[in-house]
């Protein structure tokens, strides 16, 4: 073997760390996807691997330095991925067996993807148009992995398969199930009425009301999904990780949800 690799010696257990390192790095990557917080990401990704090399040329001045600025950086990280630590915790420490069975499949690097999307994200779509033409407030809450049994329980508990005429009724403007939030568990209505807390702290412009604070503040504090259509002007909106989701089309909003949710 030459000898620029003879600082290469690998055993059996340092290839199960490398793959645990990279099936770890692969789910942090897809929980802050799509959000400011990926540039972040894949710039430390860089910096410790230019790190790691230097180490192993023995370039000293250069790895000292990076090596001090990784160490610093860690408290600044702490900060910088409050959301999304808070999301990984949450979603580590769920009693939801179910929620843990997806947390786990999510590790998964090859899986059929389609196969998994459980959820009727068209239906969901059609309503929402049909809401939107005749000016009907709705807030549609779709959760993934973190259990939202928190704000769950503070509403009507319901085991409905979702379908467009259901949907349209529970937000009914006259219906007595159409304050507050709704929640969707794979393919199942399961709350009605919800209660979802709202942080003092989001900053929206003021056209947008208490459902998009509201759906701000939940996909802020976990992993779900939020659709809002809006009782003023029937704009729908999608936010995700606490942001607005910019989309097209009906259809590319059906693609977006299905690639989130798988």
């Amino acid at each position: 073997m030459p000898l620029f690799f003879n600082f290469i010696q690998l055993r059996f257990l340092d290839i199960i760390d490398i793959l645990l390192v990279a099936t770890l790095l692969y789910y942090i990557y897809k929980l802050i996807r799509g959000t400011a917080a990926i540039n972040i990401f894949i710039g430390i990704v860089m910096i410790y691997g230019v790190w790691q090399l230097t180490k192993a040329l023995d370039m000293l001045m250069l790895s000292t330095i990076l090596g001090e600025f990784i160490g610093v950086g860690m408290f600044a990280l702490i900060v910088v991925f409050q959301q999304e630590i808070r999301k990984f915790l949450l979603m580590v420490g769920s009693t939801n067996i179910k929620s843990r069975k997806r947390f786990l499949s999510q590790l998964k690097f090859l899986r059929d993807n389609e196969a998994e999307i459980a959820t009727n994200v068209a239906a969901i779509i059609k309503a929402c148009e049909n809401m939107s033409i005749s000016l009907t407030g709705a807030l549609i809450i779709i959760k993934r992995n973190t259990s939202l049994d928190f704000v769950k329980n503070s509403g009507d508990h319901m085991n409905v398969e979702i379908n467009v005429p259901i949907l349209e009724s529970i937000f009914y403007k006259n219906s007595p199930l159409h304050d507050g939030a709704l929640i969707i568990e794979e393919n199942q209505i399961i709350a009605t009425r919800v209660i979802i807390p709202v942080s003092g702290d989001i900053n929206i412009p003021a056209r947008f009301g208490l459902r998009h604070r509201a759906a701000i503040s939940i996909t802020q504090k976990t992993d779900a999904l939020a659709l809002i259509v809006s009782e003023e002007t029937g704009q729908i909106s999608y936010i995700n990780n606490g942001e607005f989701v910019p989309y097209k089309t009906p259809k590319a909003l059906i693609e977006q949800l299905n690639k989130d949710l798988s």
